[in-house]
């Protein structure tokens, strides 16, 4: 669903018909057009079907939020998510996973050694991994040495062990050194582990994280329980989904690629020639408000943020001569002389977008897993006569 309005920003409640007239109410889309705008976002978004979500039980992770928040306070248009320290460049979506609780979470009686397991098989095969990084969480400690340093350490649990007849096999893939009384995140590359977890999923065996206390004894204390890796007794589930380990896949699905102006501007036109052309409408070519609401179409379920964006369009006539603002091209500029002298040889040339910007979009996939990914060409910064 989508409203125009006259000014960017201001929406109205009443659309203008074809032949300008004002109506009382919004026209009610078409349950056809919903169905097949909302199967051609499906399809942006890579998915088979509409999730089906119950968001009371479904936690966004703060990390989540606070990354979306940053790419979208970025100034520079860019279809790529920034980590710094990883090879993630070319990335364009990142999955966020939870640990799955089992049996075996009860052999870790301590605070200080536990293993995570991650299901990652959720992420399209047709997506290539880039980076894959372990968050955890850190407490505050006041008592004891506050100058007092910790090792991380995360292995990748190649095969796990039987009691009393084989030792299990651990890979190291990441270390960092922390100070005790710092606060914040302790990110790992856990690239490595993830890649073998996609290759061999039968083989993913989960990741065992150490906090080494400087040879100190690892009995139980808040010292221990600094860097956070299980939730501790006293623990409101609510109070542990914000500070539990958290793994974030960084994948591109191959849709970087910029497209064709042609391309993208061909439905428009298509759209255009099945009778929603103005009459009599000789305004110049420019940028149009369009505001493409979720809620609206009752996509606000799945869709977390944002709630809805400014998509604009393209509309009004290239006539000559062509305003030096809208960015022509010599070939329009003369097609539209040609069109000026005599209609009958040539059309007018199109209004069209000329510059085209991505936008970011945080929502839950058909696994309920929760996706940021940026989309290119989504909203239209620039109008211009081709």
């Amino acid at each position: 669903s989508h409203r125009h309005s006259d000014r960017k920003g201001h929406s109205q409640d009443t659309l203008k018909g074809s032949s300008g007239e004002q109506k009382e109410k919004p026209e009610i889309p078409d349950p056809a057009i919903l169905a097949g705008l909302e199967g051609n976002f499906l399809s942006l978004f890579g998915l088979n079907k509409r999730p089906i979500v119950d968001r009371s039980k479904i936690v966004i992770p703060e990390a989540m939020k606070q990354l979306y928040a940053e790419i979208t306070g970025h100034d520079v248009d860019s279809v790529n998510i920034p980590k710094p320290g990883l090879h993630s460049k070319s990335a364009n979506t990142v999955r966020s996973f939870t640990h799955e609780d089992s049996k075996i979470d009860n052999r870790f009686l301590h605070h200080h050694r536990f293993r995570l397991f991650f299901n990652v098989s959720t992420i399209p095969q047709q997506e290539e991994l880039k980076a894959a990084e372990l968050t955890l969480s850190r407490a505050t400690v006041v008592e004891g040495e506050t100058n007092v340093r910790h090792q991380v350490l995360v292995y990748d649990i190649l095969r796990p062990g039987i009691k009393g007849k084989r030792e299990p096999i651990f890979l190291l893939i990441d270390s960092k050194t922390v100070l005790i009384n710092g606060t914040g995140t302790v990110s790992l590359d856990v690239l490595p582990a993830v890649q073998r977890w996609l290759r061999q999923p039968k083989q993913n065996y989960g990741l065992l994280v150490h906090v080494d206390s400087a040879g100190r004894s690892a009995a139980e204390g808040p010292v221990h329980r600094h860097v956070r890796l299980k939730r501790s007794a006293s623990e409101t589930r609510q109070m542990w989904q914000q500070e539990q380990p958290l793994l974030f896949a960084y994948t591109d699905d191959g849709r970087n690629k910029p497209r064709s102006i042609r391309d993208v501007n061909r439905a428009r036109r298509a759209s255009l020639r099945r009778g929603h052309r103005r009459k009599n409408f000789h305004e110049i070519c420019q940028r149009r408000a369009l505001y493409v609401d979720f809620a609206d179409v009752g996509w606000n379920d799945w869709i977390v943020a944002p709630p809805g964006y400014d998509a604009y369009y393209c509309h009004g006539e290239c006539t000559f001569p062509i305003p030096d603002h809208l960015n022509s091209t010599n070939h329009a500029v003369v097609q539209t002389l040609v069109n000026s002298l005599n209609p009958s040889l040539a059309p007018k040339a199109c209004c069209i977008p000329t510059q085209l910007a991505s936008i970011s979009m945080l929502y839950l996939d058909e696994y309920n897993k929760v996706v940021l990914k940026n989309y290119q060409d989504m909203t239209v910064v620039g109008c211009g006569c081709r």
